[in-house]
């Protein structure tokens, strides 16, 4: 009986393993099935239930999202992140919006920052509730230069937001000399958007040039204080996000498997 028990909480770790994976790489119905035959095995699994509301709502399944996420919030009352996306798709609901899904691979690295190469951006100007409540984290999105404006878009063109004046100022002007960016989503709501810029490359020309201040950008463009769900990262101050927690959960669940297999307890 014991064997069977653990012989199942290996599978499981497996399972939740390859979720995680598929997950992080936009592979979102694969990422259904597999988080359906979890919850098949371990129906109070609110781990399985979190990650299905999420490949739901990539795939644009508001329905199915929502069955999911409050069954989550059912098993767990304080579930943070099923009462976030409940609240985000009672937004989309509301505001009669309607989107195909939206297929992007979330890589853990986006989400750090590295001295000079990157910073934290908290944008102004937003975009309507019902375009924020389809941002999610990890998706990837797109900066235009309008003047003197940064503005920050999703892959369909859509305006989210601008990047506030002196950094706009200061990346432009990087831009123009023949620096490239990258922008990723870190979190959201209708409210908020939180994105971090990474320079992808640096022109010969601007050599020794940093594109962010070592100080202050991770805080809004207001001058306003991170909230508490801010952790500190590599000497910034990042929001703790879903698919943050993915990348975490992919790592601790690897650890946990490789212990398995060195200890020999249980067949590979």
């Amino acid at each position: 009986m014991a064997y069977q028990e653990e012989e199942q909480l290996r599978l499981k770790r497996q399972s939740s393993k390859q979720a995680v994976s598929l997950a992080m790489e936009g592979r979102w119905q694969e990422a259904v099935e597999v988080n359906k035959k979890i919850i098949d095995q371990f129906p109070n699994d609110v781990e399985a239930f979190n990650r299905l509301g999420r490949a739901y709502l990539e795939l644009a399944i508001y329905p199915e999202a929502i069955v999911a996420y409050t069954r989550a919030r059912e098993i767990d009352p304080y579930n943070v992140i099923a009462e976030k996306n409940l609240h985000r798709l009672e937004v989309l609901s509301k505001e009669n919006t309607t989107a195909g899904p939206v297929i992007h691979r979330v890589q853990p690295q986006d989400f750090l920052e590295e001295i000079g190469k990157a910073g934290v951006i908290n944008l102004t100007r937003l975009a309507p509730k019902g375009v924020l409540a389809r941002i999610v984290a990890g998706d990837q999105l797109c900066l235009r230069i309008d003047g003197a404006n940064l503005w920050v878009e999703n892959c369909g063109g859509e305006v989210l937001g601008m990047v506030d004046i002196p950094t706009s100022k200061r990346l432009i002007k990087l831009m123009k000399g023949g620096n490239k960016y990258s922008a990723t989503v870190i979190s959201s709501n209708e409210e908020k958007l939180v994105v971090i810029i990474r320079e992808t490359f640096q022109h010969p020309s601007q050599m020794g040039i940093p594109s962010f201040s070592s100080r202050g950008l991770s805080k809004s463009s207001a001058g306003t204080e991170p909230d508490e769900s801010y952790k500190e990262e590599g000497g910034y101050e990042i929001e703790v996000d879903e698919t943050e927690l993915m990348a975490e959960e992919a790592e601790a669940e690897s650890q946990t498997y490789t212990d398995d297999e060195n200890e020999g307890d249980l067949e590979v």
